[in-house]
């Protein structure tokens, strides 16, 4: 357990710390020259059953805010001390309105330097303690007199804290494992370490991890946790890690993260439920604030959801953009102080950390992040996936809800999501979006039949962008192969059109295309113009070039270029050449496409760019690479 102190300076945070654990948690020679503390503490005191209780020890000046928050979200124990004498002052208030919106409910109350005041003063500072606490998250906490001067009173809290920590229900170690920095500091004959509370998952010796931002690949050479050295760390303890990579200790600050690599997915933006505290100003739109956020204190601004302005004690859903990057995953807790970083304006719950960025005030997505609030995967999934007719990017929900792979495959699984391959990642439908978009495939294809009956079909990528243009193009391809293997759907070179349909040439135009087809069969590769064939035959230009139109609408002829018709025969044997090419290769190059078929580089050009047209291949730079590597090109010819 973690337990972390709070209140006002000088009310004896650091001095019931050493009274505890014998650890003086001031480590900076300034602090200890003035008395004060200026920065975050760290002591540790073992227990009877072998495990250890952590301290965090965060300074009560009102010019430290934003170092007592970088202690603060990593905290499961809540220890507000109080002075006798001066009873709640405005550090306390403050510190205590803080616990309340990171959402910190277990903690005790330390009244202290009770050797300094007489009977009468303990109980009115008891009875002003009450009132304070009354309607917060720590109302009804046990109050201990004390003082850690003499060590009066200090053993009942320390038995109370080590009752605590034996009830205490220790953080699943679920998800990808994620720690947010507070300290970094070097050691001879270790190098880089960084230390910070565990947010999820779990960390061994000879992990790779990764620092982000800015994205630094370490190796996690050794580790302590709680104090001692181990060969594991979890969610909810504190670690130092030893890490080795091209980096030095400069590289690294506090406010970043160390995370698994799927992890690392830095945002400059996400969206939140808010409250503001019933004690402070509403809350505007576009309001420049202070986010505390793990360890970090990044500048930005607020953008309302619903309304231009949240009242006190009121909650609404906002969005959180940011003027650097950060990590977040949902549910991570943060504090929001105005632009001067002078008092406290609101705080939250991260809910998606990949909002859309448009029609973020749609009562579709208003919906999605009510739901979200729940804080079930499951049911948020479900909602996704309705409000989605392209489908759901499981990677970043993954990401969102900090899901580890076999969890993640688990929830696709439970949802009965149609999952497709996506590239690196992969994309999720429900039932009623998948038959929707066969629907909408098939309705396009009978559309454009009616509409241009003389065409064989419809071009793949024209179809997808008539289906559903979002719609990605290994989605279309999977839902194209299953109509293909129904029968639904059938292909004809490189076109797709229902079985009922069948483009044909007029019997004219079969009789002149016989004609004319010689001239094209006699350079496959390299064929004669719509100008050069008229020129040759004797024939009319403009009637060449309607007769060639009409023709590669049957499926006989491909416009590889402006006036420029190959036989699908030929095409077929490009095919062929350039998915040979890509297999000795990787890709296709128009040099490499030249030597092959004895032409020109300009043919070989529009060849290359002609297969990229259609989607067949797709261009890298100055290279062309199959759409599915290693896939045999699937040509029909009629």
């Amino acid at each position: 357990m973690i337990v972390g102190t709070a209140g006002h300076i000088d009310h004896g945070k650091t001095t019931l710390v050493k009274a505890l654990t014998g650890v003086d948690a001031d480590r900076l020679p300034e602090e200890k020259a003035r008395g004060i503390t200026l920065d975050l503490g760290y002591a540790y005191a073992p227990l009877a059953d072998g495990s250890v209780l952590g301290f965090i020890d965060v300074p009560g000046h009102e010019k430290l805010i934003h170092n007592m928050l970088a202690g603060a979200t990593g905290i499961d124990f809540v220890l507000l001390v109080i002075a006798a004498d001066d009873g709640p002052m405005p550090q306390t208030r403050e510190h205590l309105e803080l616990i309340d919106l990171l959402g910190l409910a277990h903690g005790a109350v330390a009244l202290t330097k009770c050797d300094a005041v007489d009977t009468a003063r303990l109980a009115a500072a008891r009875g002003e303690i009450e009132a304070l606490l009354d309607g917060t998250a720590l109302a009804g906490s046990p109050i201990f007199v004390l003082s850690g001067r003499n060590g009066e009173g200090v053993p009942a809290l320390r038995a109370h804290l080590e009752a605590a920590a034996a009830t205490h229900h220790a953080r699943a170690a679920e998800g990808r494992f994620r720690l947010a920095i507070d300290r970094c500091f070097s050691l001879a004959g270790v190098g880089t370490v960084v230390t910070g509370t565990a947010f999820s998952g779990k960390v061994g010796v000879g992990d790779t991890v990764t620092i982000s931002p800015p994205g630094l690949k370490a190796r996690v050479r050794s580790l302590h946790v709680q104090d001692r050295p181990a060969q594991a760390g979890r969610a909810g303890e504190r670690c130092a890690l030893a890490l080795a990579g091209d980096f030095e200790k400069k590289d690294i600050e506090r406010g970043m993260w160390v995370v698994e690599p799927a992890a690392a997915r830095p945002l400059t933006r996400f969206h939140a439920e808010l409250r503001v505290p019933a004690g402070q100003p509403a809350l505007k739109h576009w309001t420049a604030v202070h986010l505390h956020l793990g360890a970090a204190d990044i500048l930005g601004r607020v953008a309302l959801l619903e309304g231009d302005e949240l009242a006190p004690g009121g909650n609404a859903l906002a969005e959180i953009i940011l003027e650097r990057e950060t990590l977040a995953v949902h549910g991570d807790r943060f504090v929001l102080r105005d632009a001067g970083a002078q008092r406290t304006v609101a705080g939250g719950r991260a809910l998606d950390v990949f909002p859309p960025s448009r029609h973020k005030r749609k009562p579709e997505r208003l919906a999605l992040l009510a739901a979200m609030r729940d804080d079930d995967p499951a049911a948020t999934l479900a909602l996704l996936a309705a409000q989605s007719p392209a489908g759901v990017d499981l990677a970043r929900f993954a990401g969102n809800w900090n899901l580890a792979d076999a969890a993640a495959e688990a929830l696709w699984r439970g949802a009965g999501l149609r999952v497709v391959a996506d590239g690196s990642g992969r994309a999720g439908f429900d039932a009623a979006a998948w038959q929707t978009l066969r629907g909408r495939l098939l309705d396009a294809l009978a559309r454009d039949h009616e509409r241009t009956p003389d065409m064989v079909g419809v071009e793949r990528e024209r179809l997808r962008r008539m289906t559903l243009a979002p719609l990605p193009r290994p989605a279309f391809d999977a839902l194209v192969a299953e109509l293909l293997r129904e029968d639904a759907i059938r292909g004809s070179g490189a076109w797709l059109h229902l079985p009922s349909h069948q483009a044909s040439v007029s019997p004219a135009d079969r009789d002149l295309f016989a004609v004319l087809k010689p001239l094209l069969d006699a350079a496959p590769c390299g064929p004669p113009r719509v100008r050069d064939v008229a020129k040759a035959s004797g024939t009319a230009e403009d009637t060449v070039r309607q007769l060639f139109r009409r023709v590669a609408r049957a499926g006989e002829l491909y416009p590889v270029a402006h006036d420029h018709y190959f036989t699908a025969e030929a095409v077929a044997e490009l095919a062929a050449i350039v998915a040979r090419l890509c297999a000795e290769h990787g890709s296709a190059r128009a040099a490499d496409l030249r030597d092959a078929i004895g032409g020109g580089r300009k043919v070989a050009i529009h060849i290359l760019e002609f297969f990229d047209r259609i989607g067949y291949t797709r261009r890298v730079r100055d290279e062309h690479a199959l759409r599915q590597a290693g896939a045999a090109p699937e040509w029909q010819t009629r």
